[in-house]
């Protein structure tokens, strides 16, 4: 696997704030897209709004504390590592490890995503949950979310194409179609997206 990690050095700090002035060495690219930001025992998909050698800007709700320790996966083997070293409404900046060649890293994710399986970042959960169909209510455990699915485990009883209602922890409620089903595991496709929002912090869905 061909991951890019990279911690924080001094000569790092002065990585864009929000007000800085930009025009230099350090280049930033305009960058839309979710990237999975792993942190202290949380996980959640914030946006990336630009990227340099040196670091990122990413955008997000939930408080964001400077000197946070961030690994943020752009994909399933691309992942970037480094320290907040500002935050201003829902904004922060990230200073990498080590500097990368932000055009290489840009031209592999475009590949990625072209590609043939590709899927966008989820979640790993551990939750309960309740999928409801004509036939009842039942308990299923869920393994990861991403605004448009969820991976569950189950005991065999769901078909491929069988619509239900899924209930998450603190009651979001979502219409979905099992996508797959084998060996106790299943796949399901939310027909009404989860917010954005609601995937910034994992932690509410750990019920």
């Amino acid at each position: 696997m061909n991951q890019h990690r990279f911690s924080n050095s001094a000569e790092e700090q002065d990585i864009a704030g929000p007000d800085t002035d930009r025009r230099g060495a350090d280049r930033y690219r305009t960058v839309w897209r979710i990237a999975k930001v792993m942190r202290n025992g949380d996980a959640g998909l914030w946006r990336v709004r630009n990227m340099s050698d040196r670091g990122m800007m990413l955008a997000a709700d939930v408080p964001i504390s400077v000197g946070e320790r961030l690994e943020i996966a752009l994909s399933d083997t691309v992942t970037l590592v480094g320290n907040v070293v500002w935050s201003n409404e829902g904004r922060c900046g990230v200073a990498f490890d080590t500097a990368v060649d932000v055009a290489d890293v840009l031209k592999q994710l475009a590949a990625e995503q072209r590609a043939t399986g590709y899927r966008q970042p989820r979640l790993p959960v551990h939750s309960r949950a309740q999928a409801v169909t004509a036939e009842g209510t039942g308990n299923i455990e869920l393994v990861d979310l991403s605004q448009h699915g969820a991976g569950f485990l189950h005991d065999g009883h769901f078909e491929v194409g069988k619509e239900l209602d899924l209930i998450l922890a603190g009651g979001v409620k979502r219409r979905a179609i099992v996508r797959w089903s084998r060996a106790g595991r299943g796949g399901l496709w939310l027909t009404q997206p989860l917010d954005r929002a609601d995937l910034e912090s994992i932690r509410r869905f750990q019920g």
